[in-house]
């Protein structure tokens, strides 16, 4: 099982960015899917996660910014990151649970100007 993550990069405050995060070699479909993210010099955080029923989580520091998603037939989740920060910077992993974790290697995202 790999899981990709895509969509990171450069924009400025108040800017938007979808990460998205592929998964190969599944035949199951994943409980839980999310995303964390690590700031330097800081330990990794939870963003957000959604269950497979839809039911989703977030950090109190992105919510009413950030909206987890997840296509169940492509056992992929989505996050559409709004009215970005400069906090906001940092190198977001996703991760997906069946039995055991799995984490996908991080996107950077850098809110600049």
């Amino acid at each position: 099982v790999q899981l990709q993550a895509s969509g990171g990069g450069l924009v400025q405050p108040g800017g938007s960015l979808r990460l998205s995060c592929a998964a190969s070699g599944v035949i199951f479909s994943f409980n839980v899917m999310g995303w964390c993210r690590q700031a330097p010099g800081k330990q990794r955080e939870l963003v957000a996660s959604i269950t497979s029923g839809g039911r989703t989580n977030y950090a109190d520091s992105v919510k009413g910014r950030f909206t987890i998603s997840r296509d169940n037939a492509k056992n992929t989740p989505y996050l559409q990151m709004n009215s970005l920060k400069p906090e906001d910077t940092a190198v977001y992993y996703c991760y997906a649970t069946y039995v055991r974790e799995y984490w996908g290697q991080g996107t950077q995202v850098t809110v600049s100007s």
